[in-house]
C-alpha cells in the first residue's frame, strides 16, 4: 500500500500563489501517471493537472497559464504551483497517482485552498 501525503494548501488572496506537494511512500517512477484533482461541496471532482511518467503534462482549461505540475523524483514529490488564484479556485486538491497495469490508484487525504478577501 502507498501512501500519499499532501500539504501546502491555506487561505490566499486573489491574485496570490500558493504550491501544493504530495509526497509518495516509494519512487513516483513506478507511477504512470500523477495528477492533481479539486472538488467543491455538491460537485464532481475535476481534474486540474496531471504528469506522465514521461513528464508530458495536461492542464485544465480553467487553469492553463497559472498553475504549474512538477515533480522532484529524489523526494518522490509532485507539485502544483498555483499563481494568480481566483476565487473559483477554492476548493479541496487532491493527490492521485496511477498505475493502470498494476491496478493501483491512490489518493491524498485533500488539502483545502481558499481564496478570497
Amino acid at each position: 500500500q502507498v501512501q500519499l501525503v499532501e500539504s501546502g494548501g491555506g487561505l490566499v488572496q486573489p491574485g496570490g500563489s500558493l504550491r501544493l506537494s504530495c509526497t509518495a511512500s516509494r519512487s513516483i517512477f513506478s507511477f504512470d501517471v500523477m495528477g492533481w484533482y479539486r472538488q467543491v461541496p455538491g460537485k464532481q471532482r475535476e481534474l486540474v493537472a496531471s504528469m506522465s511518467n514521461s513528464g508530458s503534462e495536461n492542464y485544465a482549461d480553467s487553469v492553463k497559464g497559472r498553475f504549474t505540475i512538477s515533480r522532484d523524483t529524489t523526494k518522490n514529490t509532485v507539485y502544483l504551483q498555483m499563481n494568480s488564484l481566483k476565487p473559483e479556485d477554492t476548493a479541496v486538491y487532491y493527490c492521485n497517482f496511477q498505475a493502470p497495469g498494476r491496478r493501483e490508484d491512490y489518493w491524498g487525504q485533500g488539502t483545502q485552498v481558499t481564496v478570497s478577501s
